[in-house]
């Protein structure tokens, strides 16, 4: 998780402009991808927040939904990049649930830590 908090902040110190910077109404973000950075895409979740994610239906009795830990936005419209509880990886889901930290969260992270 230390990668992910890392690479998280770098993603947020390119998205605000600087105000010595070449440009002080463009972010490095922007300048270079583009891409503006949007309150509602990439602002919803704190590094670490706990959730629910949910999987694209597919009609079948296969569990769609998994307890993870909010990385870092994307960047992009895709969603979230998150770590699963249930199998310790990164995955990317553009659906989620907030939930509180409970005890349960707290002692799986202690084990995949």
């Amino acid at each position: 998780m230390t990668i992910s908090l890392v690479i998280a902040e770098v993603f947020w110190i390119n998205a605000v402009p600087s105000d010595d910077g070449a440009l002080t109404t463009l972010s490095p973000r922007s300048i270079v991808t583009g891409q503006s950075t949007d309150y509602a895409k990439h602002c919803s979740l704190e590094f670490g927040e706990c959730v629910q994610t949910h999987e694209e239906g597919d009609n079948t009795i296969a569990e769609r939904s998994t307890g993870a830990l909010e990385l870092r936005p994307t960047g992009n419209a895709q969603g979230h990049r998150f770590m699963s509880l249930t199998i310790g990886r990164e995955l990317i889901q553009r659906k989620w649930n907030p939930l509180p930290m409970s005890n349960e969260v707290i002692d799986r992270i202690d084990a995949l830590a």
